[in-house]
C-alpha cells in the first residue's frame, strides 16, 4: 500500500515538474515572438514576382506551309526570323500555272502524328515528327491524274500536227509540179493563136498564185502549230513541276532538326503544349523550338500598379525553383507597353523580360523562377517589419516599445515586409510585433517629432 503510495506521489510530482518546464518553455517562445528588433542594414525596395524562364534565342522547328498569292502561286516562304531571335529553315514554292489545269489549294490544318520526347537532344538532321499527310496526298494523286492525262494529249498532238505538216508539204509539191507544167504548156503554145498564148499564160499565173498561197498557209500553220504544241508543253512542264514541288512538300510532313540541339514543345496562344495529335494551323506552324541555353530570360508578369516603378536596367535577383540554393543576377531588359488579362485574372498584367547574367546550362526552358526587382536601395536604414506600425485616428504612426512606452515615429520607404524609421527608433530597440493587452498603460513619447516632421514639410 505504501509502496503504491509513494508511486502515484513521485508520477504527480514528474507531472507537475514537466508541465512547469513545459510552460516555461512555451512563455519563453511567446515572449520571443511578441516582439521583434529594429535592424540597421541594405534595405531594398523591389517587386516581387513568379516567372517563367525562356531562352532569349531559340530556332523554331516549323512545318510546311501553303501561301497563295495574287499571281496565284503557292507558296512556303525561306529563311525567316521568329520572335526572340529564332529562324526559319528550309522553305520550298508549289508554282500553280493559269489556264484549265491551274491547280487549287486551301490552307488546311496539320495534325501531329508523331514527335519525340520533349528534352531530346538531338543534332542537325535528326528525326524530330511526323505530320498528317493524307489531304495533299489526294492532292497529289489528282496531279499525277492531270499529269498523265497531259502527257497523252501531248504525244497526239505531235502525231496529228506531223499527220497534217506532211499533208501540206505534199500540196506544196504538187503545186510545184503544176505551175512547172503551166510554163510548159506556155513554151510550147508561142507558135499557137495569141488567144491559146494568153489562156497559157492566165493558167501559169494562176498556178503560181496557188503555189504562193499554199507556201503561206504552210508558214502560217507551222506558227500555229508550234504555238500549240508550246503551250500543250509548258502545261505539261507547268504540271511535272507541280508534281516534283508537292512531292517535296510531303516529304516536308518528316520534321528534320534545323541545328543542334534540345527539342521543346512549343505552345499555343493558350499556354498549351503541342503535342501527339495536336492540330498545327497553316499560319501559326510552329511545332517545336531548339533554344540556345547560352542566355535565359526570365518571363514574369508585373501588375498595372508596379509596373510604373520599373524602368529598364534594374537589377534582379532571381531564384530558380529547381536550384533553391543558387541564386542568378539579372537586369530588366523590356517592360511591355500594352497590358493583358491573363488566364484567371480580371486586373492588368504587363509583361515584364528579364536578361540572366552569365550561362548555366542546368537551366531549362519553362523552369519557374522568382524575380525580386530591386527598385532602390537604402543603405544603413534602421526597420522594423511593417506589422509593429500602428496608426492613431489623426494618422500619427507610432510603435509599442518594451519599456513600456508609445513612442511616435517618422517613416521612411516601404517595401512588402518592412519600414523604414526615419526618427524615433535606434537599432536594437525591441517592439511589439502586435499592440500588448495594456496598450493604454503605455506613455507616449515623442512628440517633438511631429513638430520637426511639419517643420521638414515647410
Amino acid at each position: 500500500m505504501k509502496k503504491t503510495i509513494i508511486i502515484t506521489a513521485a508520477v504527480v510530482a514528474f507531472a507537475i515538474i514537466a508541465l512547469f518546464v513545459f510552460n516555461k518553455i512555451f512563455s519563453k517562445k511567446d515572449k520571443i515572438s511578441l516582439y521583434a528588433e529594429a535592424k540597421k542594414g541594405l534595405f531594398e525596395i523591389t517587386v516581387s514576382n513568379s516567372g517563367e524562364l525562356i531562352a532569349e534565342k531559340s530556332i523554331d522547328i516549323f512545318g510546311p506551309t501553303l501561301i497563295q498569292s495574287n499571281q496565284e502561286n503557292i507558296q512556303q516562304g525561306g529563311q525567316r526570323s521568329s520572335g526572340g531571335g529564332g529562324g526559319r529553315q528550309g522553305g520550298m514554292t508549289i508554282t500553280v500555272s493559269r489556264g484549265m489545269n491551274a491547280g487549287s489549294f486551301h490552307m488546311q490544318d496539320y495534325k501531329i502524328t508523331d514527335l519525340v520526347p520533349e528534352g531530346t537532344i538531338v543534332k542537325k538532321g535528326d528525326y524530330i515528327g511526323t505530320l498528317d499527310r493524307t489531304s495533299y496526298e489526294n492532292n497529289l494523286k489528282d496531279a499525277l491524274t492531270t499529269l498523265t492525262t497531259l502527257q497523252s494529249d501531248l504525244e497526239m498532238k505531235v502525231l496529228d500536227t506531223a499527220m497534217s505538216m506532211t499533208n501540206l508539204r505534199d500540196e506544196i509539191k504538187n503545186q510545184r509540179f503544176a505551175v512547172e507544167e503551166a510554163r510548159i504548156t506556155l513554151a510550147q503554145s508561142k507558135y499557137e493563136p495569141p488567144a491559146t498564148i494568153r489562156k497559157a499564160e492566165l493558167s501559169l499565173n494562176r498556178q503560181e498564185r496557188a503555189l504562193e498561197q499554199n507556201l503561206k498557209q504552210y508558214e502560217l500553220r507551222k506558227v500555229q502549230i508550234k504555238r500549240n504544241i508550246d503551250y500543250q508543253r509548258m502545261q505539261l512542264e507547268n504540271q511535272q513541276e507541280l508534281v516534283k514541288n508537292l512531292q517535296d512538300f510531303l516529304a516536308q510532313f518528316t520534321i528534320k532538326a534545323p541545328a543542334d540541339g534540345m527539342v521543346t514543345y512549343k505552345k499555343d496562344r493558350l499556354g498549351n503544349k503541342r503535342k501527339v495529335g495536336s492540330s498545327i494551323n497553316a499560319f501559326d506552324n510552329i511545332i517545336a523550338t531548339l533554344p540556345d541555353l547560352d542566355t535565359m530570360l526570365s518571363k514574369v508578369y508585373v501588375s498595372e500598379i508596379e509596373v510604373t516603378k520599373l524602368v529598364l536596367g534594374q537589377p534582379v535577383n532571381i531564384s530558380v525553383d529547381a536550384f533553391p540554393n543558387k541564386n542568378y543576377n539579372g537586369k530588366v531588359i523590356s517592360i511591355a507597353n500594352i497590358g493583358e488579362v491573363l488566364p484567371n485574372s480580371d486586373a492588368k498584367m504587363f509583361e515584364v523580360m528579364i536578361r540572366l547574367e552569365g550561362s548555366d546550362y542546368n537551366l531549362r526552358p519553362s523552369m519557374t523562377s522568382w524575380n525580386k526587382i530591386i527598385i532602390k536601395t537604402i543603405p544603413d536604414a534602421i526597420y522594423i517589419p511593417l506589422e509593429c506600425v500602428s496608426t492613431s485616428s489623426d494618422s500619427i504612426q507610432y510603435v509599442y516599445k518594451k519599456n513600456k512606452t508609445r513612442q511616435i515615429i517618422i517613416l521612411g520607404e516601404l517595401n512588402d515586409k518592412n519600414a523604414v524609421i526615419k526618427k524615433g527608433l535606434e537599432p536594437g530597440d525591441q517592439v511589439f510585433i502586435v499592440p500588448p493587452e495594456d496598450a493604454a498603460n503605455f506613455r507616449l513619447v515623442g512628440e517633438k517629432l511631429l513638430s520637426k516632421a511639419g517643420q521638414e514639410k515647410e
